[in-house]
């Protein structure tokens, strides 16, 4: 009961933290990172809102994203992420899950980077293709090699992805990352001076 209470504790203080920053908390990360699941339970956790990008774009166009792709093509896609990913970062406290190709707009990388606090979920590229192969709704993965597509998008996205303000390693669990990334979250906002 008192280990109960400590870490209930610990989650009003670092939501209280959050809060204060007046910076939303931005997961980015290949697809198949745990960004949705991790934000999820983070959400659940701190009592906060949490967006996910993805479904915010499917909803706004009104179409599966594997539609959108097919329909409109990728770069359609992308300038359509641009404008929603723009429009959430504007609500400050929230936890908001990106898709995994969100940080190769620039003007998302800049956004992100001046409004948000950036958390990287980073993964071993064998877990990421287990993760991967799993769903078929991933229209980046509609390809004969798919180990060849993650190493590409993983070499191609590294750099937007390495510049995030907090860098988490996905662990065997979405638990296990959640309580990592809260950790490393509090120990981020009690050295951030803004």
């Amino acid at each position: 009961m008192e280990n109960e209470a400590k870490l209930s504790e610990f989650y009003l203080e670092l939501r209280g933290k959050l809060a204060r920053s007046g910076r939303p908390l931005v997961l980015v990360g290949l697809m198949g990172a745990g960004k949705t699941a991790v934000g999820f339970k983070l959400a659940s956790r701190l009592n906060m809102p949490i967006i996910d990008s993805d479904r915010e774009i499917e909803e706004s166009a009104r179409m599966p994203i594997s539609d959108i792709f097919a329909k409109y093509g990728e770069v359609e896609f992308r300038a359509l992420e641009k404008r929603v990913i723009l429009r959430i970062l504007e609500t400050p406290d929230q936890i908001i899950s990106t898709g995994g190709g969100a940080l190769t707009t620039e003007e998302c990388r800049t956004a992100i980077k001046k409004l948000a606090i950036s958390v990287w979920l980073r993964v071993d590229l064998d877990e990421i293709e287990r993760r991967v192969a799993r769903k078929n709704n991933r229209p980046l993965m509609e390809t004969p090699d798919r180990r060849q597509k993650i190493e590409q998008l993983h070499r191609e996205r590294e750099p937007f992805y390495a510049a995030a303000d907090i860098i988490i390693d996905s662990l065997e669990s979405s638990d296990s990352t959640t309580n990592a990334l809260m950790d490393r979250l509090d120990l981020y906002l009690s050295q951030d001076p803004s």
